[in-house]
């Protein structure tokens, strides 16, 4: 009724299926498990607090061996974060975390939004691989992997 009033989604199709992609790869070599959060706004002054609260909204610290992330983006206020539960944040340290965000702000500042993601979901799987190995005897996919839209 009021095209005007249509938000311009964040990504095309084909960015969406290339990051879900990236996630549903990452996946099949870990037991470990990856979400992706795009919003427009963040609601909180820092973006950590409201990864946080979002990790804790979709369940995610329920995952069996406590190792599932977060990455979280608010794109028209420029802010992310990526939220890892203590099992695998233990594993890898706040180092290889800080690093993740400046490889995806990096991208960011090239306005390379999807593929900034895309990079960062498979830097994380690869940290999950090497840390938590997929079994094919006891792993399964716990999170959905779709990326999640907020407001």
């Amino acid at each position: 009724m009021f095209p005007f009033l249509k938000k311009k989604p964040f990504f095309t199709a084909e960015e969406k299926k290339l990051i879900v992609d990236a996630v549903q790869y990452a996946e099949k070599r870990t037991s470990g498990e990856i979400r992706v959060f795009v919003e427009s706004r963040c609601k909180y002054v820092d973006a950590i607090d409201r990864a946080g609260e979002i990790f804790f909204g979709l369940k995610m610290e329920k995952t069996s061996d406590r190792n599932a992330v977060l990455l979280y983006v608010a794109m028209k206020d420029r802010q992310l974060a990526v939220f890892a539960d203590e099992g695998i944040h233990k594993k890898l340290g706040q180092e290889y975390w800080n690093n993740e965000i400046k490889l995806l702000i990096s991208n960011f500042n090239r306005e390379d939004y999807a593929a900034g993601i895309r990079q960062c979901v498979t830097d994380i799987g690869e940290a999950l691989q090497a840390t938590f190995p997929f079994d094919n005897n006891t792993d399964k996919n716990e999170l959905p992997d779709d990326i999640v839209f907020g407001n």
